[in-house]
């Protein structure tokens, strides 16, 4: 299974961008997906994931501000950012969870100027 993240470049502090994560597969075999950033210095932390039920949950830093969906027709996830902030700049990965497995994309770099 491959995962393939993208949309991911330089902001201005306020802008909006929109990740996407496209599957090998059909997407339908995951129970649930999740996006994960990791900035320079910090823990990787979780940023939203979506489960096969469609009930999502975010981290108390990006509430508000970004939205996770997937789109089952064609086996993309997305990841919609808006007011960024410099604290969001990071690695943002995205994974497929089937279990027993989780499987990662590559990362795809977003940086906030302030």
């Amino acid at each position: 299974v491959q995962l393939q993240a993208s949309g991911g470049g330089l902001v201005q502090a306020g802008g909006s961008l929109r990740l996407s994560c496209a599957a090998s597969r059909s997407i339908f075999s995951f129970s649930s997906m999740t996006w994960y950033r990791e900035a320079p210095g910090k823990q990787r932390e979780l940023v939203a994931s979506i489960r096969a039920d469609g009930s999502t949950n975010y981290a108390d830093s990006v509430k508000g501000r970004f939205t996770i969906s997937r789109d089952n027709a064609n086996n993309t996830l997305y990841l919609q950012m808006n007011s960024l902030k410099p604290e969001d700049t990071a690695v943002y990965y995205c994974t497929g969870r089937a279990p027993p497995a989780t499987y990662w994309g590559q990362g795809t770099l977003v940086t906030v100027s302030s």
